[in-house]
């Protein structure tokens, strides 16, 4: 065990991961060496013979799994970010394992009894707020895991768990294996008719790299959604939409389908909740959010929908008299919708997505982007090849405060797809900041991407949202590397999951404005900055068909709040409750498998009733933005502001609390509606 470096003290920068060192055979053998670590860390609290306090209960108990949670969190990072058969395997293993020792502990009822004297005290005890916090939190997370049920329920309990910890990774594995299962091979030049340069030279390199003669298509990101928009060959365009849209269904292949991980997770969640005594998974999970009951997030959708709907309706019925004038089809299909939106788009705004790409190459972007928030917060980035890293495309720095040079965290930028990768985005942590090995240390934190490669001597040149995109997960990096706390349970993005999306989402709006685009938009050829007209259609092409983008955000949150307010025993087949599901929120009929097959945010992720959070957050950022728009983009006081009492101080407080503190008041809920166009102004 000397030898395995997951059990070793990092000689790293800010004990960063040894990712070079590390081989798949470490993780098992490492994982129960850590668990047992744990395991004595907790005898020890429930040995000391000192009362109960919050040094040595609670205090004692945040840093317990100190080591199991280093080498668990490089693992399941990993699984996502490399994937391979190897890791998947050992997820089947490691699950049960860590999940069992998170039952032992929550339902420990020596160590509750110790968590229950310190907070049934908790008033005559000075304690600072953040500590007040933890111990609060503390006390509901024993509580919510079944520290007070009885004993045949506890052990049920743990049989639920256990169970749980594969289904995760196994819906995950068979999206992933059913997205590279999938290849169109073009042979014929003639099929690639409509498709931008870049998509062609991304699709040659991919054939080459297969050593095939021609195109290779694929499901990731930056190689379907250029096809279905641009493609002129509608067949192929079919084929790739259907490929896609049955991803881990019947419809995409038996071997990978996740019918029985999605029935199954949804009654052993359901199971869970009613042992804690909720009506279902939904009432039991929104108790902490800030939505807090499901009727109000029901309201929140059907409010939301009473806008998109209408405008959807006109958004599609313009588009289909479009298309007929173009000679298109006489009824629209999914395969049709991007196609034709995009010529219609060039048409009304003189704009297509593909003139803004040569002034967004990767590099320049991020460099942009390190600007953008040097303006905003006083941050300054510095490569440092010091680190080890996971894959050769993968680039460390370091982060500086710039008005004291202090040291803010680590820093990883993954940004390219690759086999055996989960497609999509997102932030994660290594290690939040917060105490470790005794200290208040710097965070370790990463955003992974799935971006158009370099091709053809070009370099990775970005849409518009791909630059989105970096600007939302960057949003949660910050999040979390300003963080300021002692505890790293409440650092950063540990914050209620409906507040967790406003500083990801409210970094998007930035790239609508051209003091923004200003600082890295230029050609990656001429140096050319990127033209105040093309800005401006830009902007004017902004809310293009957002009534059909808004209401497939509703269909989507009210689809997961019904999988998690349903009786399970109710659910058949997966098709047909998703269709009565979302009936009157979809504008076609389902013509490829349902969308819950790879529904990997709810049914492998944190956002088991919790999607909503994404138009939730979007309403707080919307808000949010109206007052920079007001004060000025990078205005100082308003910034800073916003750095304090939002961002640096994590899940310390109520998001609430901490929202009023920054804004001086509650969000105004008709922000979002009047950001998209939906609403004119303030007294509608």
């Amino acid at each position: 065990m000397s030898n395995n470096p997951l059990l070793q003290n990092s000689t790293h920068p800010n004990f960063a991961p040894p990712f070079a060192d590390i081989k798949d055979a470490h993780y098992l053998p490492a994982t129960e060496e850590a668990i047992k670590e744990a395991y004595a860390n907790i005898e020890a609290i429930k040995a000391n013979k000192d009362e109960p306090d919050f040094e040595n209960t609670i205090a004692a108990l945040e840093v317990s799994a100190e080591r199991l949670g280093d080498v668990t969190g490089i693992f399941y990072n990993q699984l996502s970010a490399v994937g391979g058969d190897e890791l998947h395997a050992l997820a089947e293993k490691i699950g049960p394992m860590t999940a069992a020792y998170s039952s032992d502990v929550t339902l420990d009822q020596d160590l509750f009894a110790r968590i229950k004297a310190v907070h049934d005290k908790r008033g005559a005890m000075d304690l600072t707020a953040e500590q007040n916090k933890l111990l609060e939190e503390t006390y509901t997370d024993f509580v919510r895991a079944g520290a007070l049920l009885a004993d045949d329920k506890k052990t049920r309990l743990r049989e639920i768990s256990h169970e749980m910890s594969t289904l995760g990774p196994s819906f995950m594995n068979n999206v992933s294996k059913s997205s590279e299962s999938f290849e169109l091979h073009i042979t014929d030049e003639a099929d690639l008719s409509g498709l931008p340069e870049s998509s062609v030279q991304a699709a040659k390199q991919a054939a080459e790299e297969k050593d095939k003669d021609g195109w290779l298509f694929n499901l990731d990101y930056p190689s379907i959604l250029p096809f279905i928009q641009f493609a002129d060959n509608r067949e192929l365009r079919e084929e790739m939409w259907r490929a896609f849209a049955s991803r881990a269904s019947t419809l995409g292949g038996a071997q990978y389908n996740n019918d029985e991980n999605i029935r199954r997770t949804v009654a052993l969640r359901d199971e869970k909740s009613k042992l804690m005594d909720a009506a279902n998974t939904a009432e039991f999970i929104l108790e902490r959010r800030m939505a807090k009951t499901p009727g109000t997030v029901f309201e929140f959708l059907d409010k939301l929908k009473e806008a998109y709907k209408p405008a959807a309706q006109k958004d599609l019925a313009e588009l289909q008299e479009f298309a007929r004038a173009q000679g298109g089809p006489d009824e629209l299909k999914q395969w049709d919708v991007s196609y034709y939106s995009e010529k219609l788009k060039q048409e009304k705004f003189h704009f297509s997505s593909e003139d803004v790409r040569p002034y967004f190459p990767l590099d320049q972007v991020l460099d942009g982007v390190f600007t953008h928030f040097s303006k905003l917060f006083g941050l300054k980035f510095k490569a440092n090849n010091e680190y080890p890293l996971w894959h050769k495309d993968v680039k460390s720095f370091d982060v500086y405060d710039e008005n004291d040079d202090s040291f803010v965290g680590t820093l990883y930028g993954d940004f390219f797809p690759r086999t055996g990768k989960k497609n999509g985005a997102w932030k994660t942590a290594y290690r939040a900041q917060g105490l470790y090995r005794g200290k208040v240390e710097r965070p370790v934190i990463a955003i992974v991407c799935n971006f158009t490669k370099p091709t053809g001597g070009k370099p990775s040149l970005l849409t518009h949202d791909e630059v989105l995109t970096l600007f939302h997960e960057m949003g949660h990096a910050i999040h979390a590397l300003v963080s300021k706390v002692t505890y790293r349970s409440l650092a950063g993005t540990n914050v209620l999951w409906d507040f967790v999306e406003l500083p990801s989402q409210v970094q998007e709006n930035w790239c609508f404005e051209k003091e923004t685009l200003d600082i890295f938009a230029k050609h990656y050829e001429t140096g050319e900055p990127i033209p105040a007209a093309l800005v401006d259609k830009l902007v004017k092409a902004k809310n293009f068909m957002a009534g059909m983008a808004g209401l497939r955000q509703v269909s989507l949150g009210t689809l997961d709040m019904r999988w998690h307010t349903a009786d399970p025993d109710s659910i058949g087949d997966v098709a047909e409750f998703e269709d009565k599901a979302v009936d009157g929120l979809v504008l076609f009929p389902r013509l490829a498998g349902p969308t819950s097959n790879s529904f990997s945010h709810i049914f492998a992720g944190g956002y088991a009733a919790g999607y909503y959070s994404y138009k939730w957050a979007e309403v707080l950022d919307a808000d949010t933005f109206e007052m920079f728009l007001e004060r000025g983009l990078y205005d100082q006081p308003t910034a800073h502001k916003y750095r304090d009492e939002v961002l640096a101080k994590g899940g310390s407080d109520e998001p609430d609390v901490l929202y009023r503190n920054f804004r001086g008041r509650d969000a105004d809920p008709d922000a979002l509606l009047r950001r998209e166009g939906l609403l004119k102004d303030k007294a509608a």
